[in-house]
């Protein structure tokens, strides 16, 4: 099936008008570049809700509250992504995706939801039972339902992505979100409990099944046979491995942790963790919404698809490693202004975390590389063996604690993980390792700085007064521009920044 050059009228019920991506590539940059901005200012609105929620939920309700919910999220992430199947980046990725093929991946995806919702149905007793809380039976139970109703969004979803209509998408994720933040407090402020939490993780997938079909006007076909399907399929089955050795790598610590520990215990490290995973995913998710539609476009053209991916890289570096190194330096003033007193047990988890962060999101990056150059095997081949190692890391720092397993997952991950990320991802294709050394430098550079010059600061200013907390901001924005202007690269940009707003300045000013 030919894709038309351009989108059909609003209320046009083609399938071809959601499928269709000939008009995309004529802008593609400016696409992108507008796509990430609007996903990222959404995602600020959404990390400000997320973190005004987690801070006063955290005063709400006990760690072992957390702790409950953390015990089935654990198992809950694996199920995740094994109903997606990897379908939605095969749909993203596939440049003549046809009708039938979209329909068939859409039962798919239908069918999987419904089975992962009755098997953990169906294992609540036995999740129960291992933990030893009779109360993630019933937690575990309510929790099915959103299996269920997030397999009949996978393709709405992956359409729209594929379609680059990131107002849409921000729109729907914020909405999700903003909903679940008023049920979730207004529940705990009422005594609900650990309920108000179940609560929050349902509403956002019932939020995003009712929308998603409301603005892509696409519908399934009845089930059949398509051609084409199986490569498709082979593609997901590549994807979905390598997410579920990741998604293991990053849950085995919360399982041991809660098995060994008990509730409390896994409460106060889940919610460290989610502390630091709130921003990472705030800014990771826009940027990889928006690159990947974009380079899965440019695959022939090679130094566009190298530039671009390299701005990329840079700029996620940018907006994380100094941001997360200077939490670093400045846990024992984050924790109890966010928490509160009584989880300073939480300082050394932040400040250790934040180290780990530094690294995450551009490792994460790297899955770009794989995923819009359809490299599934190599994608699996580095997972297996980064989730070796991070797993590796955990278990070395469990006889030391929760302290010990967030160190040893820091520096095994500044060490190991990180370069042999980076070597993995940039073996094949047009990016070699020196273009994502060179994208990383001039972020991790400055993020170093920041570490060094506010960690000396802080031996003389350990009490966050409000004259040492603007000592410490004033000292970092300084640190950050300098590193900016040392670097030919961020000098252009920030060129073209300060060039691209007195154009816009002028526009305002002499438009009549």
């Amino acid at each position: 099936m030919s894709a038309p050059s351009a989108p059909s009228p609003e209320g046009d019920l083609s399938p071809d008008r959601e499928l269709a991506t000939d008009h995309l590539t004529q802008d593609l940059g400016r696409r992108s570049r507008r796509g990430g901005v609007v996903l990222l200012a959404a995602q600020m609105v959404r990390v400000l809700g997320q973190m005004g929620m987690l801070v006063v939920l955290v005063r709400l309700l006990p760690p072992s509250a957390f702790g409950l919910l953390a015990m089935v999220a654990a198992i809950g992430l694996v199920l995740e992504l094994v109903k997606d199947f990897g379908l939605s980046s095969a749909t993203i990725q596939k440049s003549g995706i046809t009708q039938a093929q979209v329909s068939a991946l859409f039962w798919i995806n239908a069918g999987v939801g419904a089975v992962l919702a009755a098997l953990l149905f169906l294992a609540a007793p036995l999740i129960a039972r291992f933990y030893g809380q009779p109360e993630l039976e019933s937690i575990a139970r309510w929790l099915s339902i959103g299996f269920l109703v997030s397999g009949l969004t996978v393709q709405h979803w992956a359409l729209l992505r594929r379609q680059m209509r990131f107002g849409a998408i921000a729109g729907m994720e914020t909405a999700a979100d903003l909903m679940s933040f008023a049920a979730s407090i207004a529940l705990a402020v009422s005594g609900a409990g650990y309920w108000a939490l179940v609560v929050q993780r349902l509403i956002p997938p019932t939020v995003m099944l009712l929308a998603s079909w409301g603005i892509c006007r696409w519908r399934p076909s009845l089930p059949g046979r398509s051609a084409g399907v199986k490569a498709l399929l082979g593609f997901g089955a590549g994807v979905t491995a390598s997410q579920l050795a990741g998604a293991f790598a990053r849950s085995v610590d919360q399982i041991l942790i809660g098995w060994l520990w008990g509730p409390a215990v896994l409460g106060l490290y889940e919610r460290t963790t989610r502390l630091l995973l709130v921003p990472i995913n705030t800014i990771n998710a826009p940027i990889y919404a928006a690159a990947m539609p974009a380079l899965s476009r440019l695959l022939d053209e090679p130094v566009r698809y190298r530039s671009m991916f390299s701005q990329v890289m840079q700029k996620l570096g940018l907006l994380t490693m100094p941001a997360f190194a200077l939490a670093a330096v400045t846990a024992d003033w984050v924790v109890p202004i966010l928490f509160g007193p009584s989880w300073h047990q939480a300082i050394p988890l932040v400040a250790l975390f934040s180290v780990s962060a530094t690294f995450l999101p551009v490792l994460m990056a790297c899955g770009l590389l794989y995923l819009t150059q359809a490299r599934t095997a190599d994608m699996l081949r580095a997972t297996m063996i980064d989730a070796a190692v991070a797993v590796a890391a955990i278990l070395a720092g469990l006889p030391w604690g929760v302290i010990g397993v967030a160190a040893s997952i820091a520096i095994v991950g500044l060490t190991i993980r990180m370069p042999i990320g980076f070597w993995l991802s940039a073996r094949r294709g047009p990016v070699d390792l020196g273009t994502v050394w060179r994208a990383v430098a001039p972020p991790a550079s400055i993020a170093l700085a920041i570490a060094a010059i506010v960690g000396a600061l802080r031996l003389v200013l350990p009490d966050p007064t409000p004259g040492a907390m603007a000592t410490v901001a004033g000292t970092t924005l300084a640190v950050g521009l300098v590193g900016l202007l040392a670097w030919p690269e961020t000098r252009r940009e920030v060129r073209q920044l300060l060039s691209g707003c007195s154009a816009r300045l002028r526009f305002v000013f002499t438009t009549p």
